[in-house]
């Protein structure tokens, strides 16, 4: 099995850097936030149960778990000593005045019984130790990177009205072979402010890198962490759509990040100063001023070289840059949710359906302006049109369980009709009962009832008792029911002016009697 935490998206991701991109396993490992020994081992379980990418449709999660992991068999050889961690180790020491090495070494033993011994332990540290000394210049090529991150000072925005100010936020972005550098600004610094930026900038750049470097924002980098951060599913999926990977800059380490930190520094005195004097009243204003600027940041000659960022742009990293694909990337959202028994699960106050053999599972929703899908195990299950109706249903007729489509097939029209195919008196209670409900779908039980009635009576029986429901005006499921148990269908049904028509007796006068006064009796 994989090691814990480690979730079959993140393999994935490993297999697709490697095939797909090209990536060597020092920078799968950056990008995915695991050892290089553990990219290696998947790439090897990869390669032995011969996968590569895109992996087969029918491939989900639990069939990807069963290739790279197969079940060993029974008295196989002890597994191999597991790679010391050195990294791990010397975070903690960084992070704990208190923690030590022969501290460290007792809990790896609880956790490894057969690891390393105390002085190899040691020695295994130290030596990568004195390794990480060693300080890196670092040599961009062309079409390799993309460094991003915000910048500290924000513009503000002002109401026409009140006066009021909004601050504005300024998303920059640098090419690392040239320092061409973009810039717009943003009311927010949220997920999809952060990925629309991230859009804005490739298309500026007419292409994409290799990789995306950002400096562990919150809204693309959900745990930041040195060694393993976690990155935004929905930014990891942009990530996808345009084949490039994410790497993530170690916190606390301005090296990795120093050519945005220089392109911010620069749109900071170079924009964000420059409009000091400004007053903008939109956000698309300030965004027309900043491009002019910028036009004229990546034209400004470089200090201590020949050429401008612009130049360096056209023939270093334009030529590299990977094309751009023939549509734009539409945001999507991703969503844990659980299937409620009623077969549909809540995204934004409104309930969609999933086939009903997952009710109680938990699956991933991923929601867009236009479509919310879900996913069980990676696989999609189920596809819909958005709907920003709260608390509505969205539901397809086939995730329904049989007896449910069954039910709601009828309709009021094909229940009338099924009625006239038994006789008109059957047509005529069904009306009846259709009509005497709020909603018409309150009387498809009943309806239904009778439908059963007919089975167990047969329509002449029906038919009958229909006609003698009508006459006693008693149109209900029990009343037929009653009729047909008792056998009263059978018997001659009285009509309507025989039930009020009197008896005739000598002692009744009747009413024409009072019709003419001289016929009173004295």
């Amino acid at each position: 099995m994989p090691q814990k935490g480690l979730s079959m998206r993140k393999i994935k991701e490993v297999l697709r850097l490697r095939y797909d991109l090209g990536l060597l396993e020092n920078e799968i490992a950056r990008s995915c936030s695991i050892s290089q020994s553990s990219v290696n081992r998947y790439l090897e379980r990869a390669s032995a149960a011969g996968l590569s990418w895109p992996l087969p449709e029918d491939c989900d999660d639990g069939r990807l778990n069963e290739l790279l992991f197969p079940a060993a068999p029974a008295g196989g050889s002890p597994p191999a000593r597991a790679p010391l961690d050195c990294a791990a180790i010397h975070h903690q020491l960084q992070s704990n005045k208190h923690v030590t090495l022969q501290l460290l070494w007792e809990e790896y033993r609880q956790s490894q019984p057969e690891g390393y011994r105390y002085s190899r332990f040691c020695e295994l540290y130290q030596r990568w130790r004195r390794k990480q000394d060693v300080v890196l210049r670092q040599e961009h090529r062309a079409g390799d990177k993309t460094f991003v991150d915000w910048a500290g000072a924000t513009i503000p925005i002002y109401d026409r009205d009140t006066g009021e100010a909004q601050p504005a936020s300024l998303f920059v972005a640098a090419l690392g072979a040239s320092s061409y550098t973009f810039a717009h600004a943003t009311l927010s610094q949220d997920l999809s402010n952060w990925i629309e930026c991230h859009v804005l900038a490739l298309e500026f750049f007419q292409g994409t890198s290799q990789l995306i470097v950002p400096d562990n924002p919150r809204t693309g980098v959900t745990r930041a962490c040195r060694y393993e951060p976690d990155l935004n599913r929905t930014y990891l999926e942009m990530a996808r759509f345009y084949n490039v990977a994410i790497m993530p800059a170690r916190p606390y380490k301005a090296r990795d990040k120093a050519k945005v930190e220089v392109a911010v520094l620069l749109a900071e005195r170079w924009l964000i100063a420059v409009l000091r004097h400004e007053k903008f009243f939109s956000l698309a204003e300030l965004n027309q001023a900043l491009a002019k600027l910028l036009e004229r940041l990546n034209q400004r000659p470089f200090r201590k070289r020949e050429g401008t960022r612009a130049s360096l742009y056209a023939t270093l990293d334009r030529p590299a840059l990977q094309p751009l694909p023939a549509e734009r990337y539409v945001m999507s959202e991703w969503k844990t949710v659980r299937v409620n028994i009623d077969y549909h699960v809540e995204v934004d106050r409104h309930y969609y359906s999933v086939p009903y053999q997952l009710v109680g599972e938990q699956l991933e929703a991923r929601s867009t302006a236009h479509t919310v899908e879900i996913f069980h195990r990676g696989k999609r299950v189920a596809s819909h049109v958005r709907s920003f109706t709260a608390y509505h249903h969205t539901t397809v007729h086939e995730h329904r369980p049989r007896s449910h489509q069954a039910h709601l097939e009828w309709t009021p029209s094909r229940l009338i009709h099924w009625g006239e195919s038994v006789g008109e008196a059957t047509a005529q209670v069904t009306r009846t009962i259709l009509d005497s409900k709020p909603h018409p779908e309150m009387g498809y039980r009943a309806c239904l009832g009778i439908l059963r009635l007919a089975k167990t009576y047969s329509n002449p029986r029906l038919e009958a008792a229909c006609r003698h429901a009508l006459t006693a005006q008693a149109c209900s499921y029990r009343s037929l029911k009653s009729i047909l148990k008792r056998g009263l269908d059978r018997q001659p049904s009285l009509t309507p002016e025989a039930e009020r028509s009197s008896p005739q007796h000598e002692n009744l006068r009747g009413s024409h009697y009072y019709q003419s006064p001289s016929k009173r009796v004295q």
